[in-house]
């Protein structure tokens, strides 16, 4: 009993190594754009990114752990909300760094106080909602993926050049091969062997770079206030509050993605307790000096690609991302990975999100064309705006924050047309029971 048990953990822990590293890239992402929009060093770098990893692992605990109070249950994998990004850098230029904390962390508390009534409005995400801004999720992510699989910047004289993308290639070639050849286990960390197999593949072409642990310091501790006292600035709090709602909106279809794959079916007290779990990581976020937390996309992709739908892999992730957060030069480890190996891994995840978002979407009435109509705006909406972002270029640079955002678009697009067309159901159970009669 107890030696399959060990068993049991030990492929849990693989399967929650793999959930890290699909989510390295987006969670280090969002601390490495906005320190280098604000001019950081080094060493504000490192701890920057340090500690952003700690508090998913801390952010993801509380989303796992279910109590009267927080927690959704679900394999939920928390990361820094990515449409923070160009906010945070305004704020953080305009107001300063104590301003970026002092709104992160009032955005966190406005979250946990209106979870209750964000639960309620539930109603507002049936799956014409729910499976556009998960699809959009998906298809806006994949030229991410791409620009990844061709070196990472597209304005480089040597992107895309033949040995990038032989390393892509051979990361998606080996994803496939496990996929079709693989049985059970392996099969289900295809994901990790293709970036494993890719990084192994980069070092033997001498395509792999080790500065990051060499400048890394061995040992931290997380410090509140590291960067300084927080200010609160009312015109920053808003934004932040508005980005915080965006985010909500999206952890929302991340929910019912997972509650759709794993077979839960999402009630309005699961959302409440999600939200203030969510929140709760926010005001953290804020006071230990690291970003907005949200419910990670690309691991919605991953849990459907292994057909895990336990919290343990997850657990071990959450555990994983804490230690690594203490420990940078372990931490550094996973910067290795080349970016046409990431490229090639998120490209199968985030095409794995946007056919979650396309099942999802297919429990909708499309012989009600008025569906029709809300699917094709929104998604038109979310691709175009996001490849476009300079459409909006005469608009204050406020509005352009929500504009250029392909995602923060798509929702509320979709929000507003399906209210527009189909109004306000009067059924609280109507849109979950729909998201899960075709499971």
């Amino acid at each position: 009993m107890t030696l399959s048990n060990q068993n049991g953990n030990g492929k849990a822990a693989v399967l929650g190594l793999q959930h890290l590293l699909a989510m390295y890239a987006g969670a280090v992402a969002v601390p490495l754009l906005i320190g280098t929009g604000l001019g950081f060093n080094e060493s504000q770098m490192t701890y920057l990114i340090s500690i952003d990893i700690f508090m998913c692992g801390i952010a993801t605990l509380l989303q796992l752990t279910v109590n009267k109070f927080f927690g959704i249950g679900l394999p939920v994998v928390l990361g820094c909300a990515i449409q923070a990004v160009a906010p945070l850098i305004l704020i953080g230029q305009t107001k300063g760094i104590g301003a970026i904390y002092g709104s992160i962390i009032a955005a966190g508390v406005f979250i946990v106080l209106i979870a209750g009534f964000f639960s309620k409005v539930e109603k507002l995400f049936p799956p014409v909602v729910t499976g556009t801004v998960i699809t959009t999720i998906g298809l806006t992510l994949i030229p991410v993926a791409i620009t990844k699989m061709g070196g990472g910047d597209a304005t480089a004289p040597n992107f895309g050049e033949p040995t990038t993308l032989l390393l892509a290639f051979v990361t998606i070639l080996l994803i496939l091969i496990i996929q079709i050849f693989g049985k059970g286990f392996v099969r289900s960390i295809a994901v990790l062997v293709g970036l494993v197999g890719g990084t192994l593949l980069a070092m033997v072409l001498n395509q792999v770079d080790f500065a990051a642990i060499g400048h890394a310091p061995l040992f931290h501790v997380p410090q509140p206030f590291y960067f300084g006292t927080p200010t609160f600035d009312v015109s920053s709090i808003l934004l932040m509050i508005i980005i915080s709602i965006v985010s909500m909106v999206e952890s929302t279809g991340v929910y019912f993605a997972l509650g759709d794959i794993t077979g839960k079916r999402v009630q309005e007290d699961d959302l409440k307790r999600g939200y203030r779990a969510e929140g709760l990581a926010v005001v953290l976020g804020g006071i230990f000096n690291t970003f907005p937390y949200t419910g990670f996309s690309q691991n919605v992709g991953l849990v459907q690609l292994s057909g895990i739908k336990t919290r343990r892999p997850i657990y071990f992730s959450a555990v994983f991302l804490v230690i690594l957060g203490l420990f940078p030069k372990i931490g550094a480890l996973a910067q290795i990975i080349p970016e046409p190996v990431l490229g090639g891994g998120m490209l199968v995840m985030f095409g794995m999100v946007a056919v979650q978002g396309m099942k999802m979407l297919s429990s909708v009435d499309f012989q009600n064309e008025k569906n029709l109509l809300i699917i094709a705006i929104s998604i038109g909406f979310g691709l175009g705006f996001n490849a476009m972002p300079t459409l909006f270029n005469q608009l204050p640079a406020t509005v352009q924050m929500f504009t250029g955002n392909g995602i923060v678009m798509s929702s509320l697009s979709a929000i507003v047309l399906n209210l527009i067309f189909n109004g306000y159901p009067r059924k609280a159970t109507a849109s979950i029971e729909t998201t899960h009669s075709h499971m």
